[in-house]
């Protein structure tokens, strides 16, 4: 008969015995390891911009320190830029996050795995990316003033899409082109929150007698609010910072505060105003931080909620 002996592992911890500070160091160093390509990336491509935004902004024309750049943020015309991009902002984030959040819960009703939710999720992550020249020039070819179907409105219905005035390279243009990309955006951002509302909730509710508007109005639509509203500051903040496809369709003017950057940064009427520029970029910078952490408080309740 053969005995068989099993040696423990010298390297081996033993059960309920807590790692070694020396096991601890080494693990910790590790992880911090992993996230220096991070860190770096946030460094080159955050830090150091929104520093020499920073500093740019409180420097005059001789290299002194002033603070006339941040004074003229209370110019009538800035101060209209401002609230034209807050407003341009706030509306397609409401439109894109009602719209696609009535989209995503028809995928979530759909089958998990059906060939619907594969392609309008496949569709949605392209779509959301689907901006700058491309998206103006999209829209250019298929309403603008020669566009095919504006027309074929024209010649064929008898309908002018610019009797009142040429829309599309204004405000209300950018709200439409805005929109086509925050709705796929919102898809892809709130459908998580829809697949984690659990079917054992609906259930129970119909077992104690609640009909579907009460586990709506009691169950659904209180967890869900968090992750909507988070969303909803998430398109806001998309919709603010976004400059491409706004530099592409207007041509003329500058109703929103990136065009406003732009003209500072590159106007050869008047001359000495890059500081200006980078007044308006810090004021920018100010309130996207605001959302931003707005949206890191929405998103820790409703992790807590549905995790």
């Amino acid at each position: 008969m053969t005995v068989v002996t099993h040696r423990p592992d010298p390297g081996a911890q033993a059960p309920g015995v807590r790692p070694t500070p020396a096991r601890r160091r080494r693990s910790s160093g590790g992880a911090l390891l992993g996230i220096v390509p991070f860190l770096g990336y946030v460094v080159v491509f955050l830090a150091i911009p929104t520093l020499v935004v920073a500093v740019g902004a409180v420097t005059a024309d001789n290299g002194g320190v002033t603070l006339d750049n941040l004074a003229r943020l209370g110019d009538a015309y800035i101060l209209a830029a401002f609230g034209r991009s807050i407003l341009l902002s706030a509306v397609t984030a409401l439109i894109g996050a009602v719209v696609g959040a009535l989209l995503g819960y028809a995928l979530v009703t759909a089958r998990p795995d059906g060939l619907l939710r594969r392609v309008v999720t496949a569709a949605s992550g392209v779509l959301a990316q689907f901006g700058g020249v491309t998206l103006a020039f999209a829209f250019i070819a298929t309403i603008g003033l020669s566009g095919f179907v504006t027309e074929f409105l024209r010649d064929r219905v008898g309908v002018d899409l610019y009797a009142s005035g040429v829309w599309l390279f204004e405000l209300p243009g950018l709200l439409l082109v805005y929109s086509y990309f925050q709705i796929p955006l919102m898809v892809i951002v709130f459908l998580p929150a829809l697949d984690g509302i659990r079917p054992q909730w609906r259930e129970a509710a119909a077992s104690l007698g609640g009909s579907t508007w009460q586990y709506w109005r009691l169950v659904g639509m209180p967890l869900l609010a968090p992750p909507f509203l988070g969303a909803t500051l998430l398109l806001f903040a998309n919709a603010f910072s976004a400059y491409a496809t706004a530099a592409a369709l207007v041509s003329q003017g500058s109703p929103i505060v990136p065009l406003q950057i732009r003209g500072a940064l590159t106007s050869e009427v008047v001359l000495g105003q890059q500081n200006l520029g980078k007044a308006m970029a810090l004021g920018m910078i100010v309130v996207v931080a605001v959302v931003m952490w707005l949206y890191a408080l929405v998103q820790k309740r409703s992790a807590k909620w549905l995790g």
